[in-house]
């Protein structure tokens, strides 16, 4: 039996860091916006209990997201076996749309029920955080508002948008950005009542940064401030706008200097309704 998944995209509707921890992590406050962007994801279970993943060869399998959720879940398998793991790449990397943890939100979300580990989702959540900050909101599968490093959520309501969104043609190195003295870590915290309030007033802490290392991603910015308010999804490349009646999407996505994509909010991710 093949099972074929959807694994999501996402935006950072803003992205403020509020603070940091004795342990260098740094306290932020964001919304995550999930988007109908997706990579694609194949799984064949195998009797042979070897783990094969194709589809990133570019990455280090020690690295791979995907096969990392798959070791985190074994000691849980009450069905343990082999697998055979796809991966069709649509979500660009480096881009600040949570591919990675996606994918590996999604390998947890389906061997839960392959391997039947009998986990309920706040503990898939947990575990997904050892993955990275951003799996727990994949794991979950609905937007929120984000606090602490990323993995305290509020459940929230957004209006259906679409969005267009620009991947500049460079690949953005978090821990380069993170590292950067200019780096604004104090912003004040605030709720998501004053964000709906006034949306236009909240911004991306690492934008400045990222402008100014990468043309790329200036050049991007520079062209959709023509159109609406250009933001940067979390600390990857891409940037995006929200559509607006007025907008010629047609001529916006076609003379684009790099890139270009037209999305849909989702008010949840298909995987919410996952069954093997």
């Amino acid at each position: 039996m093949m099972i074929r998944v959807p694994s999501p995209a996402k935006l950072n509707l803003f992205l403020h860091i509020t603070g940091r921890r004795e342990n260098g992590y740094h306290e932020l406050q964001s919304i995550f916006q999930l988007i109908d962007l997706y990579d694609w994801l194949e799984f064949e279970q195998t009797d042979d209990q070897q783990i094969q993943i194709e589809g990133l060869a570019s990455v280090d399998l020690e690295q791979n997201l995907i096969y990392r959720a798959v070791q985190l879940l074994k000691p849980y398998a009450q069905t343990l076996t082999g697998l055979k793991i796809r991966l069709e790449k649509n979500i660009p990397m480096g881009a600040g749309l949570g591919g990675g943890s996606s994918n590996a939100a999604t390998t947890l979300i389906v061997l839960n029920q392959l391997w039947q580990c009998g986990l309920n989702i706040e503990q898939l959540a947990d575990l997904g955080v050892k993955l990275g900050a951003d799996v727990p909101i994949f794991v979950h599968g609905r937007n929120a508002w984000a606090e602490g490093i990323g993995e305290h959520l509020t459940f929230i309501d957004l209006d259906q948008k679409q969005f267009i969104v620009l991947k500049p043609d460079c690949f953005i190195s978090t821990q380069l950005l993170f590292s950067q003295k200019a780096l604004t870590r104090d912003t004040k915290s605030t709720k998501f009542c004053a964000y709906q309030q006034t949306p236009s007033d909240f911004g991306n802490n690492f934008e400045p940064l990222a402008r100014s290392l990468y043309p790329e991603v200036d050049e991007a910015m520079q062209y959709l401030d023509q159109f609406g308010i250009a933001k940067l999804t979390g600390t990857g490349a891409c940037v995006f706008i929200e559509v607006t009646e007025n907008l010629n999407i047609e001529d916006i996505l076609a003379n684009a200097p790099c890139k270009a994509y037209l999305v849909n909010s989702l008010q949840e991710s298909p995987l919410v309704q996952f069954k093997v």
